[in-house]
């Protein structure tokens, strides 16, 4: 494979040497895609203001739309500009992905580099680059270093995103702390975030104005589907993006802190992340574009192959049904834990109880065990000010052994997944952090899952602001130095820095199966996950922790449910990707079902290929992924409420191949809230050009093994 990375790198050197360069005073200039049927179109209007428009198939889709910013101690730059110089070249390579939706990533594109000079005194200059794909553009401001321009204060980034259509939209509000809310579909003009401002079961929500979060997708009369969000978030805030209804606009809103009056604070020369628009004819396509990563830079971690996707269970979904808790029962002085011997009993995270997971993930092929609730400080871990120096990152509860639970996993061939929750006290995990990530080398794991529930400190930030956004990409780069790889939950966005930093595995980053375990307002509802692939996918992998097998777990909380169907829960482990899947549910839910079990024990986490079949946002998906070194392939296949049968066309397989395929499929009787168990499991043998009818009832789903024989 290293043999298709060296041609592309060179076909690119080469294709770079051959650019056009103008220093003319034209004040319109445009680029196009390599295929030609995307165009962005740069322009300086009348007051030398500078805007962009993209046509796509000879369609406006972005009419004329300003650039510009705003400072808090300088005037604004947006309009009296000049062109100093432009230049277009082209650029193509084949990248691999050390893991991922697939091996090898082609990156094509055309760019347009503008040099722009204010006309006025001060003279400060801004460069805008625009790279253009097949699959959509991306573009960015560059500020250079200069004289008389040092240091940027930016109140805010003035972007914007003129529509030429009231497009039906899925969205989410622009809240500055959290992505955890359901997605509404409304047209462009009929979104109102406000009516979410201070949800009753959101405790840590701020949502000041009509914006919505990325990506926002959205769907045409006419079938075009357009998806807008960022890349490469770095030393920035992140974007949301406020709804002008009547003109059917977005502008660019930046997240800002209650400590500043500035959003953005960067010592030039610097860039801005990429902000981006993927176009497509329809669904599917979204899915299978790669320009968010591709807008990334390269690998700068080089190998590292300490990092094995994985299948994994855990101490985790307990909790949240109430079986056990995450505390020991300790109390807590004001410097020190100590044990009273008042714990009640019910703490999940003992020596014997991950033992069992352990046990359980060794017999079926899964290769790690989440432990949450393992140090102290559960018992004063939100809901309080003094919540800085709570957690302690290295000392266990007295009844976790973690030297005997490590030697024991290892035994069987098992690694253990360390947890941290900071309860947003980010000042005291900066400080663990060399220890913390010391003791997780010392002990051999490689992967964390690290939490930031409730409002963050210092007081006055906000999770989604730049203070944030350096924290979350600091830890990555820390982790990285002890062959640690970051799973973030209460994260801020994915904008494809995996690819730099290819430590950054998996993030939560939306509302996930925990809401079906307690939220009050029904949990998920059937749809959910069938927006989810269309639009928070778009940004990266997820782990949203599938495979319930006890829909309605009455035995702990009645009043609650998953909303999907059994078979539904399987098809996640194909299309909801993460390098990382968890086997969410208890091990004597999975014990009593070893039937559809079997799909989780074969299904793979990392691949070679990925082809989406078929979708409608908010409807349904179908996506097939082929394994690395198996040649096997896994099909996944949900819907919303609404049951349909659709048809599967397997020419993506082996022409010199068959197919051992187990079929695990609704039953006739299945219903994601009146049936969600019936399940039907079917073993054929498939060829390519074999089709096949499948057939999904409400909240349902579909998922097939299909293993290549020798």
């Amino acid at each position: 494979m290293h043999y298709f990375k060296h041609i592309g790198i060179l076909l690119a050197l080469l294709i770079a040497f051959s650019c056009e360069e103008r220093t003319d005073q034209s004040k319109s200039i445009f680029v196009s895609s390599p295929n030609g049927n995307l165009t962005v179109l740069f322009e300086l209007d009348e007051t030398d203001s500078p805007s962009y428009k993209v046509i796509f198939g000879g369609n406006t889709v972005i009419d004329n739309s300003s650039l510009g910013f705003s400072f808090e101690d300088k005037e604004a730059l947006k309009d009296e500009f000049k062109i100093l110089n432009s230049s277009i070249t082209s650029f193509n390579e084949n990248w691999e992905m050390p893991w991922g939706e697939q091996l090898i990533v082609e990156n094509n594109y055309n760019q347009l580099k503008l040099e722009l000079q204010e006309k006025s005194e001060l003279g400060r200059s801004m460069n805008l680059v625009f790279k253009v794909y097949d699959d959509g553009i991306g573009f960015r401001y560059e500020f250079p270093e200069q004289d008389n321009f040092n240091e940027a204060l930016i109140t805010e980034e003035h972007t914007q995103f003129n529509l030429t259509e009231d497009y039906k939209t899925f969205w989410i509000p622009g809240d500055w702390d959290i992505y955890e809310h359901l997605y509404s579909t409304t047209k462009l003009s009929e979104i109102d975030a406000l009516t979410y401002a201070n949800h009753p079961s959101l405790a840590q929500t701020y949502i000041p104005e009509n914006a919505v979060n990325t990506p926002v997708t959205m769907v045409g009369k006419d079938g075009l589907h357009l998806s807008i969000h960022e890349a490469a978030l770095v030393d920035y805030s992140g974007m949301t993006l406020k709804v002008d209804r009547r003109n059917l606009s977005f502008e660019s809103v930046l997240v800002g802190s209650e400590n500043t009056t500035y959003k953005v604070k960067r010592s030039l020369p610097f860039n801005t992340p990429w902000r981006t628009i993927q176009i497509a004819n329809d669904a599917p396509s979204l899915i299978e574009s790669n320009l968010i990563v591709n807008l990334n830079e390269p690998n700068k971690l080089g190998d590292i192959s300490w990092f094995e996707p994985m299948k994994y269970t855990g101490v985790w979904w307990e909790m949240h049904l109430g079986k056990s808790t995450w505390d020991y029962g300790m109390t807590q002085s004001m410097d020190t834990w100590k044990d009273t011997g008042n714990a009640h009993g019910k703490h999940g995270a003992t020596t014997a109880n991950v033992k069992r997971f352990i046990d359980f993930s060794a017999k079926n092929n899964i290769k790690g065990v989440l432990v949450e609730g393992w140090n102290t400080g559960w018992e004063r871990w939100i809901g309080f000010e003094d919540r800085e120096g709570v957690f302690d990152f290295i000392t266990p509860y007295p009844d976790y052994d973690m030297e005997e639970v490590v030697s024991y996993a290892r035994s069987k061939g098992v690694s253990i997944i360390m947890h941290h929750e900071t309860s947003s006290a980010t000042e005291t995990y900066t400080k663990q952090q060399d220890t913390a990530f010391a003791l997780m080398k010392h002990y051999g794991m490689h992967a964390v899952k690290t939490g930031y529930v409730g409002k963050i400190l210092p007081k006055g930030e906000y999770h989604h602001g730049q203070y944030m956004v350096n924290h979350y990409n600091k830890t990555v780069e820390k982790a990285a130095k002890y062959e640690v790889a970051i799973n973030a939950h209460e994260p801020i966005k994915a904008t494809g820095l995996r690819r730099t930093y290819p430590n950054t595995i998996s993030r939560e980053g939306l509302r996930g199966q925990e809401f079906n375990a307690w939220s009050a307002d029904g949990g998920n509802p059937p749809e959910h996950l069938s927006i989810v692939a269309f639009t928070r996918m778009l940004a990266g992998p997820i782990d949203f922790t599938p495979g319930i097998f006890d829909i309605k777990f009455d035995a702990y909380k009645k009043e609650n449910q998953v909303n999907t169907t059994l078979a539904h829960q399987l098809a996640l482990y194909v299309v909801i990707y993460s390098p990382v899947q968890m086997a969410a549910d208890l091990v004597e839910n999975y014990e009593a079902n070893p039937d559809p079990l079997k799909f989780i024990k074969e299904v793979g986490v990392d691949w070679e290929e990925t082809k989406v079949l078929n979708g409608e946002v908010g409807d349904y998906v179908t996506i097939a992924r082929k394994e690395r070194q198996t040649g096997n392939w896994f099909l996944g296949c949900i819907t919303d409420e609404n049951e349909r049968s659709l048809a599967i066309d397997f020419d993506f397989l082996d022409p010199e191949s068959s197919y051992s395929v187990t079929l695990y499929r609704d039953g006739s009787n299945a219903h994601w809230n009146d049936n969600p168990t019936d399940i039907e499991i079917e073993a054929m043998t498939l060829t390519k050009g074999a089709s096949l009818t499948l057939q999904l009832e409400a909240g349902g789903g579909a998922a097939m093994s299909i293993i290549k024989q020798n």
